[in-house]
């Protein structure tokens, strides 16, 4: 299983420490749903960054604190493997490519102070959230909304990230 973290932004001070703690709590995400052989990136942008992304594919212009961009997600006109095809497709031991999660720091720095809490907590809390999208789960419903939280607060409690 790889995790890429790949910082393009200055805005705020993301050290090893943190990007560390953030690559342990996606991998732990992935070990709970059963994707241990999975890959993904995740990258820490700013606020005019992840604004053209926001806008490019949401047409949405402005900033956003996370976005989920996953391989196997299905497009209008695009044709989606099932796994047998997949498995035709690709040999046995090639990764199976999640995604990309990018985050905004700037943003997750705006939000930790305004909800009392620290960064550490924003980005890990963001990443996981990428994280559910990249696995299937969705906040649009509130019983799906119910569902996705659930498992964000289960990875998150495993290190002691709490809201405050």
């Amino acid at each position: 299983m790889a995790i890429l973290i790949n910082n393009l932004q200055d805005k705020e001070l993301v050290g090893s420490t943190l990007t560390g703690l953030l690559e342990q709590v996606i991998h732990y995400g992935l070990q709970l749903h059963q994707k241990e052989a999975a890959e993904l990136s995740v990258i820490l942008t700013d606020d005019a960054y992840i604004q053209n992304l926001n806008l490019e594919y949401r047409g949405v212009d402005q900033p956003t604190d996370v976005l989920s961009f996953a391989m196997q997600e299905e497009q209008p006109g695009t044709p989606v493997l099932d796994r047998e095809q997949m498995k035709r497709a690709c040999p046995d031991d090639l990764p199976e490519l999640l995604g990309d999660i990018f985050i905004s720091v700037e943003r997750a720095a705006e939000q930790a102070q305004s909800y009392g809490h620290s960064l550490e907590r924003e980005l890990c809390y963001l990443g996981v959230h990428g994280l559910m999208h990249l696995l299937g789960f969705d906040h649009n419903q509130p019983e799906t909304a119910g569902k996705m939280r659930q498992a964000e607060e289960e990875i998150l409690e495993k290190y002691s990230i709490k809201r405050i």
